[in-house]
């Protein structure tokens, strides 16, 4: 994990997994040289879900975070999430863009908003976990809590947040919840999801949620 100022963090690991990109990416992570990267390349666009289980896979550090590449969320606010599980009261820290306001957080499309929320509701009810924002790219993960989440990760696609959430509260992983700062895209500037994406949210939930069992 990078060396970002808190206590008990003092090597950085990142994980780069291009998942066949076509917007000059592939070839930006080619000319990379550093000694604390792994770079993995998809030979196919497998989705993100798939992404983020091949970085799980390949990472060696007792603490995760998964990091989009697009921009929206902003890596300063790794000390307030890794926090929590160096000081042993977490397992699981999901950075929330609800918490708090002030921040002046930019949400672009207000019907995608409300979407999220009644999501976000459905996955709180079936999980059993109350949180405010279930969606988040930023989530946390301890060594011990992925290594037993990974192995039973199914999900190619968006389906891998509230199929995370599902396992972490399936295996009992005491979750918490910081602020961060967010700063949502439009489609111009290449934001993905769409309203197929949406509607395959809610069969996600309820999927992971009801029909799938400790194993």
């Amino acid at each position: 994990m990078e060396k970002v100022g808190v206590e008990g963090i003092d090597e950085k690991e990142i994980v780069l997994v291009d998942d066949f990109s076509t917007d000059g990416t592939r070839e930006i992570l080619q000319g990379l040289n550093q000694p604390h990267y792994k770079i993995i390349f998809h030979e196919k666009n497998q989705g993100k879900g798939t992404a983020v289980k091949t970085g799980f896979g390949r990472a060696s550090g007792d603490v995760m975070i998964i990091q989009d590449a697009d921009l929206e969320y902003d890596p300063e606010d790794y000390p307030a999430l890794l926090k929590p599980i160096l000081n042993g009261q977490a397992e699981v820290v999901y950075g929330s863009r609800f918490l708090n306001s002030a921040r002046h957080n930019k949400t672009v499309y207000r019907r995608g908003y409300l979407f999220s929320r009644g999501l976000n509701w459905a996955s709180n009810v079936l999980s059993g976990v109350p949180l405010s924002d279930m969606y988040t790219c930023y989530k946390v993960f301890s060594r011990k809590s992925i290594d037993q989440i990974v192995p039973r990760l199914q999900s190619k696609r968006f389906g891998i947040d509230p199929e995370l959430t599902a396992w972490a509260a399936k295996l009992n992983f005491k979750i918490v919840e910081v602020p961060i700062s967010y700063q949502g895209r439009t489609y111009a500037e290449g934001k993905k999801i769409n309203w197929k994406d949406g509607l395959a949210a809610i069969w996600h939930i309820v999927r992971f949620n009801l029909f799938t069992k400790k194993r």
